[in-house]
């Protein structure tokens, strides 16, 4: 069975990809600057002998086409970018880039789905359809790789009836998955917030327009916003990490400058947070006589699993790991770029256990001390291709 057949593969090759990611790993490179990630893919992707096309300058598109013949198409998508943080693992394989890491498994991913290519062109003379390649620039920045790549085409000749996209999630344990059919990921968008007022002596606020005093006003109220105008039933997040006054212990400034960010997963009750927050804080800062820039950059839309779609997936999944490794997953307010291609075409977006906790591979994404249980990779290339083979109808 085409089943026993992928699991040989993926053992037979785990070796591979855990080098591949390690190499990854030891090199990662920033949003829209994954040059070296993409000539290293494309190298792979010329020794399976698969011709590519590029998109959004580092991007990569290849096809895997059966032998059998078939019209479907089903998309396969990996991220390949790599954040601004400075690595505190002491591994062999630590990044050798200072400044920049693999905190949110994207190395992961795109070996992975290079496992995946290789398991599927050994297999294809025993199924039908096509299976397209994405390996994505810059998810974890706005715009976002995926909206670019649907602009310049990747979603057209040949059109993908479905796209999968495997995304590691350090809460589970190594050698399970997760899923979550419907909404599963909210909409980001990010907050630039100038409070302008009149600055002065500490000891005299009277002769002042005391910005931090109306930035405090604005912070408070503005969670009215989820509070008290947000559907209960429709999760919405309003945070400010950000909060620069500037002054001194007797000097009020002239502005304070906030950064935030806004997330739900309703579109329209997005546009009309959007006004709120906008018109509150702007009506506030004027009423206690100063002035407020409050600039919306809208990014990334919620994600979607569509119903019928991840519940072949998943029962696809629980054939290939067996039941007990196949878990829900609850809504979750991160964002992720992928949301772009589930607004657009039939999408699952499902998570790969990565977590060991007798090895303390415990830590959250983005964070200094991430990393996987490389054990993950030997369902994580395998997997895909079965999900791939059998959504294809064979």
């Amino acid at each position: 069975m085409i089943k026993e057949q992928i699991q040989e593969l993926s053992h037979k090759i785990f070796n591979d990809v855990v080098a591949n990611r390690r190499h990854l790993h030891t090199n990662p490179e920033l949003s829209f600057h994954e040059q070296k990630t993409s000539a290293f893919v494309a190298g792979k992707l010329d020794e399976l002998g698969l011709t590519y096309e590029k998109m959004a300058d580092t991007g990569l598109v290849a096809l895997i086409k059966g032998d059998l013949p078939s019209d479907k198409v089903v998309a396969l998508r990996a991220d390949m970018d790599a954040l601004p943080i400075i690595e505190a693992n002491d591994v062999p394989y630590k990044s050798q880039n200072v400044g920049v890491m693999h905190a949110c498994g994207h190395d992961a991913h795109t070996s992975s789905l290079l496992g995946t290519a290789r398991i599927l062109t050994e297999l294809k003379s025993q199924f039908a359809g096509t299976v397209k390649l994405i390996f994505q620039p810059a998810e974890e920045k706005l715009p976002g790789g995926a909206s670019l790549m649907i602009k310049e085409g990747v979603l057209e000749n040949p059109k993908p009836q479905a796209v999968l996209g495997q995304h590691v999630m350090p809460l589970i344990d190594a050698g399970k998955v997760g899923f979550r059919a419907g909404k599963y990921m909210a909409s980001t968008d990010e907050l630039y917030v100038t409070v302008k007022g009149k600055g002065g002596h500490g000891a005299q606020p009277q002769q002042n327009i005391d910005p931090v005093i109306i930035t405090a006003h604005i912070l408070t109220a503005l969670q009215q916003v989820v509070s008290r105008f947000a559907d209960p039933k429709s999760p919405s997040v309003l945070s400010f990490g950000k909060v620069i006054a500037n002054g001194a212990t007797n000097v009020i400034p002239n502005e304070v400058y906030l950064e935030g960010t806004f997330r739900t997963m309703d579109e329209q009750w997005r546009g009309e947070a959007h006004k709120r927050m906008k018109k509150m804080a702007e009506g506030i800062a004027e009423s206690m006589g100063g002035s407020c820039d409050f600039n919306i950059m809208r990014g990334y839309p919620f994600l979607i699993n569509e119903e019928v779609l991840t519940a072949a997936t998943r029962g696809h999944a629980e054939d290939y790991l067996g039941k007990e490794n196949v878990l829900d997953l609850d809504i979750w307010m991160a964002a992720e770029d992928f949301a772009y291609y589930s607004q657009v075409a039939d999408s699952c977006f499902y998570r790969l256990g990565t977590r060991n906790e007798s090895r303390g591979i415990t830590s959250s994404v983005h964070t200094p001390t991430f990393d996987v249980e490389e054990d993950a990779f030997k369902i994580s290339t395998g997997l895909m291709a079965y999900l791939a083979i059998k959504q294809l109808g064979n």
